[in-house]
This record gives structure tokens, C-alpha cells and sequence, in this order.
């Protein structure tokens, strides 16, 4: 496997490359053009320019996370083609840039969903934590407003505030979708882009949603193992595999997580590995990577992923705030960092046992 580190571009991320290159074992970012908008073709020249900017400072482009899906792709709208054949131009221009991993998400309106952005533990870092009691007093419109004060001036991902704006437009453009009826799309989608990763060894690593359920009342499909086995089966091709993200799949405690890793032996493109540790089903917060912090037994974690041969991309995900850090939240330095150095020293002792 390869230690990776979540980057978001010179412009918005407050971690720099010189500082990703001396964590130990770290060699390589995931990174993307976060300027862009879903859509829209990327361009070879800023493709190249943020690739040569990683490889100056001595890491490596290891893969994008996100090249982000348009709304009509994900809903079915009759103008969808032209929006997938700028997802097929982008993915060219990445093959013909030597980048073969894309993260990519298919969850309608909200990429993700915290209530919370700086919940404060008893150490007093500050973590991005879920209440679906907190979710269900909010109309989806508030939302947003609930939350940004917290985001420390970044832009999330996700929550970009001219995509907040269309709240209302989004819900009743995925109105008439249901679960069905995203994955009819997805299908449509994966099928037409299959045959340019096919040629230019493109792996389409597909991110869970996050929680693994429906959040007023939109549909969720990438939430556990039936559904990812069904998406495999649908669009049998190496190429279309997953981010195994610990951490989403991980919300919904039904949701055995080293078995579903054995299960998804050589379609696992990606991992992202962190803990949670839940105060009850449907309240958790996100915990250090350590496993006696959290809910997850992180070694079994890491051991189901060399039981399957991975050799993939790999990052700790999200961190908590700690010692005064200012950053977007869950993007910090200091919590990545000790969560990268964790997971190399339980992949270390893995590697050792089996050799002798």
C-alpha cells in the first residue's frame, strides 16, 4: 500500500506540500482541481501544473478525489450525455497525464452530512460529529447555516456556498428518484465510462455515502455490502471498484467491516482508514485513529486489507482540531499526521508477522 495525504491545492489548503513531505512514510497526495465545477471538462494545462507542483516538492499525484459527478448525470435528465462526455475528456486527460485513480461519490444534494463541525471531546480537540435527532429538527434549507460557522473560514467540500444556494432547486430536481432509479443512472454512467478507463488504466474508486442511510428522505446506495456487491455485479469491470472509506461505511454499525473488505478482494482502488466512536446508533462522533478511541478495531481493519493483497492508495481520514490548529475542518496537520505514522506502524507489524 501506499500512505497518502488528502490535498486541496497551494489556494485553499492550509497544510502545505513541504509539510505532507516530512511526515515518515508519507509519499504521495490525493489531491484535485478544486476550483472546478461538476461538469465541466478539466483542462490538460492545470491537470499538468498541479501534478508538477506536487512532483517539485518530492511527493507524488497518486490520484484525484474528486472528479465530481453534475446533478443531471446523477438524476437521469435528458442533457446528461453531454455532461458525461466531459467526465470521458477529463479522464482522458488524466490517462494521458499518467493519473490512474479517480475518488469519485454518486449521493444526491449533500456529499456528506455532520451536524456538528467542532463537537469538543474530553481532551478538548474538537471533532466533526452526526446527531440524526439534530437532522431531523432541521428543515434541509438551514442545513448549511447550522454548520458554517464552524468551518473556519474553508470552503468544505461538498458544501460549496453556490451549490447551498440551489438547496431548494436540488431537492426537487432528486424528487422523483429513488434508490432504483440511482442506480439505473449510475449504471448508465459507469457503462459509458468504462471503455476510456479501459484503455488509459483508469481505476473508478466509488466513495460510500456518508451516512450510510437517507437523509431527508434522499436516496443512499453506496451504504453496505449487498448494495456495493450489486454495483460490482452490475458493471463487472476491474476498473469499477471502491474507496473502502472505514469511517462512512463504518455509520452504520450493521456494517461488518473487515468482511466487507475480504469481499471486495481486487476492487478495493482506494481506502480511507479512520475511527469512530459512537455515543449511540444514530449519534457518533469522529475519534483519534487509535482504536481503544474509537468504536473500530483498527487492526483488523489494516489486516483485512493485507489479507486481500492491497497494494493501493491509502490516507487517514478525517482528524481531529488539535493543539490550537486552525483548519478546514477534519483536514488539519497534526491529527493526519499521527493517523498516517498509526496506520504505517500497524501495516509494519502486519508485514513483520506474516514474513516470519
Amino acid at each position: 500500500m501506499q500512505m497518502t495525504l488528502r490535498w486541496y491545492g497551494s489556494q485553499y489548503d492550509t497544510v502545505t506540500l513541504k509539510q505532507i513531505r516530512q511526515i515518515p512514510g508519507v509519499t504521495g497526495v490525493i489531491s484535485t482541481l478544486y476550483g472546478t465545477t461538476p461538469g465541466e471538462a478539466w483542462e490538460m494545462n492545470d491537470i499538468l501544473a498541479l501534478k508538477k507542483e506536487i512532483e517539485d516538492a518530492g511527493l507524488k499525484l497518486v490520484g484525484i478525489e474528486s472528479v465530481n459527478i453534475h446533478d443531471a448525470i446523477k438524476v437521469g435528465t435528458p442533457d446528461r450525455d453531454k455532461y458525461i462526455d466531459n467526465y470521458i475528456t477529463t479522464l482522458e486527460r488524466l490517462g494521458q497525464a499518467d493519473i490512474h485513480m479517480v475518488c469519485y461519490n454518486f449521493m444526491p444534494v449533500f456529499d456528506w452530512t455532520r451536524t456538528e463541525l467542532a463537537r469538543v471531546r474530553p481532551d478538548g480537540s474538537t471533532v466533526l460529529a452526526y446527531t440524526q435527532e439534530a437532522v431531523d429538527a432541521l428543515n434541509p434549507e438551514d442545513m448549511f447555516a447550522s454548520i458554517s460557522a464552524d468551518a473556519n473560514g474553508a470552503i468544505l467540500p461538498g458544501w460549496e456556498p453556490e451549490r447551498m444556494a440551489r438547496i431548494k432547486e436540488l431537492f426537487e430536481m432528486y424528487k422523483d428518484v429513488d434508490d432504483e432509479k440511482l442506480f439505473e443512472n449510475l449504471k448508465y454512467f459507469l457503462e459509458c465510462i468504462m471503455p476510456v478507463c479501459d484503455k488509459y488504466d483508469i481505476n473508478m474508486a466509488i466513495h460510500p455515502d456518508d451516512p450510510a442511510w437517507s437523509v431527508f428522505g434522499l436516496p443512499r446506495i453506496i451504504i453496505n455490502k449487498a448494495n456495493i456487491l450489486r454495483m460490482m455485479k452490475m458493471v463487472d469491470n476491474p476498473h469499477n471498484g471502491v474507496t473502502f472509506c472505514s469511517g462512512s461505511y463504518g455509520t452504520n454499525l450493521e456494517n461488518d467491516l473487515p468482511d466487507m473488505i475480504r469481499s471486495l478482494k481486487g476492487r478495493i482502488h482506494f481506502a480511507h482508514v479512520r475511527n469512530l466512536k459512537f455515543n449511540s446508533p444514530t449519534d457518533f462522533e469522529e475519534s483519534a485513529h487509535l482504536s481503544s478511541d474509537g468504536t473500530f478495531d483498527m487492526y483488523e481493519i489494516m489486516l483485512a486489507l493485507y489479507d486481500i493483497g492491497f497494494t493501493g492508495p491509502i490516507r487517514p481520514d478525517h482528524g481531529r482540531m488539535i493543539w490550537d490548529e486552525v483548519a478546514m475542518p477534519g483536514y488539519g496537520l497534526y491529527d493526519r499526521a499521527l493517523g498516517a505514522t498509526y496506520l504505517n506502524g500497524l501495516w509494519e507489524a502486519i508485514v513483520k508477522q506474516h514474513n516470519k
